[in-house]
């Protein structure tokens, strides 16, 4: 059973919400939040596996909301869905430390799809997108003077190989692509993503995509 919190500042999508998802065998709602600060509490209260974050509500935002939820060290995976489809909440909310974006147009099944993958592990968004949004802004980016990146404690521990398979994800290379490129078995590509994962501390592959740029892995195009 996959345990979903509801944060959003208007009832009637929270109504609506909760009435999808409880009409599903394999999900409950735990509770609803009508702003970030509320949705904060409610993790830490209930421990849902999922939270489908509005961005804009008063006080404490979406954005804001999660990097609480995700700096608290929580289970708990976020899962931002907007009536704002801009790249700039999507960026904001990936940097955050969400694993996954929709619109709130998005169709019923892609929803409950998305509410799946994320408490799965899986990333909604596409590494490519990923890097598409980095692209366009990683002046956001500190500049920082640019130390190797390999001497970054996040990466300092990963082989050679592994640290390959880091850079060609935050090129948004999926693992039917690493496997090809890389002539690898694509089940051993599995065993160096799980890998690399588990040696940084990246909740997902989009999380993975960001540390790249973070320590410089992986440029603008």
């Amino acid at each position: 059973m996959t345990t979903v919190l509801i944060a959003d500042d208007q009832p009637m999508q929270r109504f609506g919400f909760r009435m999808l998802l409880e009409s599903q065998d394999d999900m409950t709602v735990v509770g609803e939040a009508g702003h970030g600060t509320e949705a904060v509490q409610l993790v830490a209260r209930h421990h849902p596996d999922v939270v489908l974050m509005d961005i804009r509500m008063p006080g404490l935002d979406g954005i804001g909301a999660t990097r609480r939820i995700i700096a608290s060290g929580a289970r708990t995976r976020v899962l931002i869905v907007t009536t704002f489809d801009l790249d700039a909440y999507a960026y904001d909310g990936l940097r955050a430390g969400a694993s996954g974006f929709l619109v709130k147009d998005a169709r019923p099944e892609e929803l409950l799809a998305g509410i799946r993958a994320v408490a799965a592990g899986d990333a909604v968004v596409a590494p490519a997108l990923t890097r598409r949004l980095l692209d366009a802004y990683v002046h956001h980016l500190p500049a920082e003077p640019g130390a190797p990146a390999a001497t970054d404690p996040r990466i300092s521990a990963l082989t050679e190989r592994e640290l390959e398979i880091l850079t060609v994800i935050g090129q948004g290379w999926s693992n039917t692509e690493i496997a090809a490129r890389l002539h690898l078995a694509e089940s051993t590509v599995k065993t160096h993503v799980t890998r690399v994962l588990a040696k940084t501390g990246a909740r997902d592959r989009v999380q993975a995509v960001i540390l790249a740029y973070d320590t410089r892995l992986v440029t603008p195009e």
